[in-house]
């Protein structure tokens, strides 16, 4: 019998332990729950946080990608205008010197020139000297002897057969 009375229900005892069943629950969740959820809460926060910060620092990536895509795009289009400008500066350069060139051969060719009609004066100089000497050479031939017709053709033919080897 004694263990009778512990499965029965006491009308009292039924009312104490429902009472002593709502002031569990009013502490759990009032010292249990609410920490908990305000730590849970608190957490999910910083969850939050750290994905908002993850994607603004890949929006900047992504900024910075596009940026330094843009500098390379800029950069490539650069070194193409520079090659370029080097390029017409060397065809410029080229076709400078190619005039330098010309114009220092033109000026070789008047000096040759020049030279040439030199060397032919001098040697028309010489031609001259030459057939002045023979013309003395032959007058004193002419004073040494005394000319009829057929010597004075066969000095003449001589000198000119002279004048034809000297030239």
């Amino acid at each position: 019998m004694e263990y009778q009375s512990l499965v029965g229900v006491v009308p009292w005892t039924f009312v104490a332990q429902i009472c002593n069943l709502f002031i569990q629950a009013f502490l759990f969740k009032k010292f249990l729950f609410k920490p908990i959820k305000a730590i849970m809460d608190k957490r999910a926060q910083q969850v939050d946080e750290t994905y908002a910060a993850a994607e603004q620092a890949q929006k900047s990536a992504q900024e910075m990608k596009d940026e330094y895509e843009q500098r390379l795009a800029s950069a490539k289009q650069e070194a193409s205008e520079i090659v370029k400008a080097a390029n017409v500066r060397a065809s410029a350069q080229a076709e400078q010197l190619v005039g330098q060139a010309r114009e220092e051969a033109a000026a070789l060719k008047v000096k040759a020139e020049k030279d040439i009609e030199a060397e032919r004066r001098k040697a028309a100089g010489e031609l001259k000297n030459d057939i002045s000497a023979l013309a003395l050479d032959l007058a004193g031939k002419v004073v040494e002897r005394e000319l009829d017709a057929d010597k004075h053709k066969d000095l003449i033919d001589d000198f000119i057969s002279r004048v034809g080897d000297a030239s």
